[in-house]
């Protein structure tokens, strides 16, 4: 899935991997990117696919690449203080190393990162069977039925030492059922060793002063050269040059979770009363996207909804729109909001996740707020949220404080990596004090 075009590739060694036709041939290469050494492995039938997600086999795909993981760390004597896997798909190789038929050198510590919990990797026991899952990964904890085991998600909470997810907020949610995906009760008897570690951005690549994908560099002292990105932006998508209308804007994936319905229902009652602009870039669900082709239909000289993947149109977006739309009905953490704010772009979010942990309502907290929040996933809460956000682009002074607090916040990963490097420490430590009996 990786392709070797332009990657300096060395070989480290071959060696056997466990798949369900038995024994195949895998290859360890190694490079750098960044400075720092990468290895990549390769199997012919189940690792070098043209696409990482979205084949019927994909949760034998990600076993094998586990599988595979725990080999290459034996053949190559490669001795981890700390194996941290994220998602269902690394989850089977927690799995093999505490529920039986998998080792690594050095009894590395696990950590396992929660990024999007309804995401599970379900299999069922004829994949348990195939794979020489052993009995005891579904030795299910006291008060957890052991249906709740048949699914990656699952085995990585079980057999980790410390799990973690991306936001305190989404720790906090997915304890109950509304946010559990039907795992809360497995996460509830991990609570004690459940932490939030709030994601960061890349604020080299997303820095609105040396950007390559705008046409104006800016800065906070100079908030001035904005404009012309927003004209861009306008003439883009084809909107109508007009710097003092409001431009909302939304970069997103069109699901459900996200909340592009309520988008597309509260802008249209927006416009109905208010003189403002919209655009939104995402792929996604079809009828997401029929809804706002058909919202752009209706109202082509406001809403500009673009359904493709364009990464140099949303840094356009966060750098030209004036309001940023994240109405998600739940958010693990959301990017979108923290490059908005470092790119200007006031946002407007639901009380939910990272969005609740980076996003401070301004007229309930003068003092710290950076954007507004709404609380019930509805339409006309959007709306009225939108509306209490357009009083305060009327007030220059006021909206010009907004911009720069979002612009001086840090969502760097400096402040986010002293928190996993405590959490590393603590899963050693609970590594080394436990005589395995979980």
């Amino acid at each position: 899935t990786i392709g070797r075009e332009g990657l300096p590739l060395r070989r480290l060694d071959s060696f056997p991997v466990r798949t369900p036709e038995g024994p195949a041939a895998a290859t360890a290469w190694e490079t750098e990117v960044d400075g720092v050494p990468v290895a990549l492995l390769e199997e012919e039938r189940y690792l070098s696919r043209a696409r990482v997600y979205g084949d019927p086999d994909d949760a034998d795909r990600w076993l094998v690449f586990c599988d595979a993981v725990l080999a290459a760390a034996e053949r190559l004597g490669w001795r981890p203080d700390v194996l941290h896997l994220n998602e269902w798909h690394a989850a089977f190789a927690a799995t093999r190393l505490r529920a039986g038929g998998g080792t690594a050198p050095g009894d590395p510590a696990v950590v396992y990162t929660i990024h999007n919990l309804a995401i599970r990797g379900d299999f069922d026991a004829a994949f348990a069977a195939r794979h020489g899952l052993p009995e005891a990964a579904f030795r299910p904890p006291d008060g957890v039925d052991v249906g709740l085991l048949y699914n990656g998600m699952a085995q990585g909470i079980r057999w980790a030492d410390a799990v973690n997810t991306v936001s305190p907020t989404y720790a906090r949610e997915i304890l109950t059922p509304e946010f559990g995906a039907g795992l809360d009760p497995l996460l509830r008897w991990r609570a004690a060793e459940l932490t939030g570690i709030l994601n960061g951005i890349d604020t080299e690549v997303f820095d609105p002063r040396t950007d390559p994908h705008i046409p104006a560099r800016f800065h906070a002292d100079a908030l001035e050269a904005r404009a012309a990105n927003k004209a861009a932006l306008q003439d883009r998508v084809g909107l109508p040059r007009q710097p003092r209308t409001p431009l909302l804007g939304m970069v997103t994936r069109l699901f459900h979770q996200k909340g592009t319905d309520l988008a597309a229902e509260a802008v249209d009652q927006v416009l109905q009363d208010e003189q403002v602009q919209f655009v939104v870039l995402g792929t996604g669900d079809a009828q997401e996207e029929r809804r706002l082709a058909a919202l752009q239909e209706w109202r082509p000289h406001q809403v500009a909804a673009v359904l493709a993947f364009d990464p140099a149109l949303a840094q356009l977006i966060y750098a030209g729109c004036d309001l940023f739309l994240m109405p998600s009905r739940f958010e693990p953490c959301g990017l979108g909001q923290m490059l908005a704010l470092r790119y200007g772009a006031v946002p407007v979010v639901r009380k939910t996740g990272g969005l609740a942990d980076t996003v401070v309502d301004y007229e309930a907290d003068p003092a710290r707020g950076n954007g507004f929040v709404f609380q019930e996933p509805t339409a006309e809460r959007l709306a009225k949220t939108i509306r209490r956000a357009l009083d305060y682009y009327g007030r220059p002074e006021r909206w010009r404080e907004l911009m720069l607090r979002g612009m001086q916040a840090d969502f760097s990963w400096d402040r986010t990596a002293d928190r996993y490097v405590e959490l590393y420490r603590r899963a050693r430590a609970a590594r080394e004090g436990r005589e395995d009996g979980r």
